[in-house]
């Protein structure tokens, strides 16, 4: 037998990728914009404004790309994609990347053939229900009909824990988070289950807001980060390196505000590209590093303005914050 036959679609697919996106860095410059995939519209993370710009947690990492590629942030063209639609698009060449609260797990890292470039949010399976059901945790809802989108984490998540706790649910299930929250909305199931950052916002979407509820019960690890396509290492580098950037600005106190003034601070100073030669090791402009932190910010920054405590969506920084400050954010050293 050909031993091509016992490979995957997904597989052949990221296969045949490979050689038509051999110098991600190249194409993205000579065409002078990156293509990053998101999701549909998810608020905080990935979703359009009043006017059609897109913001979120998620966008800056696409931003922050592209300062660091095209030295322009704006640069940027969004594709709007499901969960089923993500590693495709990804593995044909379809998007330069991906950024779109999307889990890393062994399967998806040893089997799409593609690599994840890092964590730009630790979060975790939650559930959220009407008020009026009067129900404090997940053990209470033994039975009960769950809302969920299908192809994510969030379905096998359930399974499992649902059967190693001995108890019986059914699913309806759908292709976006707009469709399951309509049908939490509408009736049609009991609870909402996601990724906690995404409960909350949907939450904020819902006609009242008030009458539902997140659980405190978290049942799973899904640390979210941006995906690239094995086999271009280079472009793996950028990708990793220019999330690593934002998280290594707020530790040293770099800001939107502060990073065209002088510092006396040698890694400050490797970041900016006032000295050194990292970019060469990316192939990148001596500015890359304050492109992204002048234009996008540091990762403080994009937190609080799109998730934070001063947003619809109230989120405290919790495992997101600094390793030095609690949470287990941590860049590995500009050096």
């Amino acid at each position: 037998m050909n031993k091509l036959l016992k490979f995957s679609a997904a597989s052949l697919l990221a296969i045949s990728a490979y050689g038509v996106q051999a110098d991600t860095l190249s194409d993205v410059q000579a065409k002078g914009s990156l293509s990053c995939g998101v999701s549909t519209g998810l608020v905080g993370f990935s979703s359009t404004d009043s006017s059609g710009k897109w913001k979120g947690l998620d966008v800056d990492v696409c931003r922050a790309v592209a300062a660091a590629t095209l030295g322009d942030s704006s640069k940027v063209k969004f594709v709007p994609l499901t969960a089923k639609e993500r590693f495709t698009a990804l593995q044909s060449g379809e998007i330069d990347m991906l950024s779109r609260n999307t889990t890393w797990t062994l399967t998806r890292d040893g089997s799409l053939g593609l690599n994840f470039a890092g964590v730009n949010y630790y979060d975790g399976q939650g559930f959220m229900v009407n008020k009026s059901l009067g129900v404090t945790s997940v053990k209470d809802l033994d039975g009960a009909t769950f809302c969920l989108q299908a192809g994510t984490t969030t379905e096998l998540n359930l399974a499992d824990y649902f059967r190693s706790n001995g108890m019986s649910y059914n699913s309806s299930l759908a292709d976006t988070s707009a469709q399951s929250r309509n049908g939490f909305e509408s009736g049609r199931c009991d609870v909402l289950t996601s990724d906690q950052s995404q409960l909350y916002a949907l939450r904020t979407t819902l006609k009242d807001p008030s009458s539902a509820v997140v659980l405190e019960d978290v049942i799973s690890k899904e640390p979210l980060g941006p995906v690239v396509r094995q086999g271009d290492d280079k472009w793996f580098n950028i990708v990793k390196w220019s999330l690593n950037a934002m998280v290594t600005a707020e530790e040293l106190g770099v800001d939107s505000h502060n990073a065209h003034k002088s510092s006396n601070n040698p890694e400050v100073n490797r970041l900016l590209g006032n000295s050194g030669k990292l970019n060469d090791y990316l192939g990148l402009d001596k500015k890359w590093g304050f492109n992204i932190i002048s234009q996008v910010g540091n990762y403080a920054q994009s937190f609080e303005r799109n998730i934070g405590k001063s947003t619809p969506l109230n989120i405290s920084r919790g495992l997101n914050a600094l390793w030095s400050q609690g949470g287990i954010l941590y860049s590995p050293p500009f050096r």
